[in-house]
């Protein structure tokens, strides 16, 4: 087991290391996704459709995290915190649901040095995903892992509208 671990860590650590995201590259990433971006205390704020998202970077921890916040937790049902619990298991994607200083978010969170370009990319859409999405599909893009609660959720959506139809 050892042996598999050191070759696969032998193989990795070069092109790892040679391609490892700083928070420099991320920065100039996001500017190129919003020139108005701005740099704040907390990291870069940004906006997507008219969402505010915030990427914060630890370069020392090596972490990175995008947050789209979404509603006081105050204002969440019990119900709609289970069907966040839900989408974090199958349509949330890589993005997910969390609760933090009072207010639900929608979250990406990662190393920084691992990450890549068009996964950056693709998980700030899924966090934009989930705020766009909050009260409806909880979705955090066009996919469902499968598994989970949330098939059966929109088959019976899919149903009832097909019972609202008229017949063909």
């Amino acid at each position: 087991m050892f042996r598999v671990f050191a070759l696969l860590l032998a193989f990795a650590t070069p092109a790892f290391a040679q391609d490892a995201m700083t928070a420099d590259r991320l920065a100039d990433i996001i500017t190129d996704i919003d020139p108005d971006a701005a740099m704040t205390a907390n990291g870069i704020e940004l906006t997507i459709e008219d969402i505010p998202v915030l990427v914060v970077m630890a370069p020392g921890a090596d972490r990175m995290r995008a947050m789209v916040p979404i509603a006081s937790v105050d204002d969440v049902t019990p119900e709609e915190m289970n069907r966040m619990m839900q989408a974090n298991f199958d349509t949330a994607l890589d993005a997910r649901y969390a609760v933090a200083n009072g207010r639900v978010w929608g979250v990406f969170i990662h190393p920084l040095a691992a990450l890549e370009r068009d996964q950056f990319l693709s998980a700030i859409a899924q966090t934009v995903n989930l705020a766009r999405t909050y009260g409806t599909l909880y979705s955090g893009g066009a996919q469902v892992f499968g598994g989970g609660d949330s098939n059966d959720i929109y088959q019976g959506l899919i149903d009832d509208l097909l019972n609202r139809g008229q017949d063909i």
